[in-house]
């Protein structure tokens, strides 16, 4: 699976501005929303599931990158998001370094391979150090749009 079959082109984000964890996610799932992904009177309990999933264990795998994730019954197909954060924000990471790189990942409940084989994709993506600082410095919409297409990045 590639970053390319699930990320929400108009739902990603260059310049996050919550200064928050919870905040960030909630930033993220209402970009979904806007972009038609995610129903208006679902957002609240998708904010709700990712942050029940952070609650288990930080998100956050070091070098300033987080992969929010959870999976709702009301949705249909994978989908998921990048957030870029300029400052960094806390995310209860492991050594302690803020985030300011966000995949984020929201799946049908009933398909926990598709959520599985996404997690490891973006996994894989984040540990590319080469990635991970050109979607830091992008700065624009077309070019993570570029290195989500990167067939390289996502093998």
């Amino acid at each position: 699976m590639r970053l390319s079959d699930f990320i929400v082109r108009e739902a990603v984000i260059t310049s996050l501005n919550a200064t928050t964890k919870e905040g960030v996610i909630r930033e993220m799932v209402t970009s979904l929303q806007n972009s038609g992904r995610i129903q208006p009177t679902d957002a609240d309990e998708i904010v709700r599931a990712i942050l029940k999933r952070e609650m288990l264990g930080s998100t956050a795998i070091s070098r300033g990158v987080a992969i929010p994730h959870a999976k709702h019954g009301s949705i249909k197909r994978l989908i998921g998001t990048i957030g870029i954060h300029q400052a960094g924000v806390g995310f209860d990471s492991k050594d302690g370094a803020p985030v300011n790189v966000i995949v984020m990942i929201v799946s049908p409940e009933d398909r926990p391979g598709d959520h599985l084989r996404a997690l490891d994709s973006v996994s894989r993506a984040l540990r590319n150090e080469a990635f991970v600082t050109q979607i830091r410095s992008a700065g624009n919409l077309e070019t993570i749009n570029q290195l989500v297409d990167s067939p390289g990045t996502f093998g």
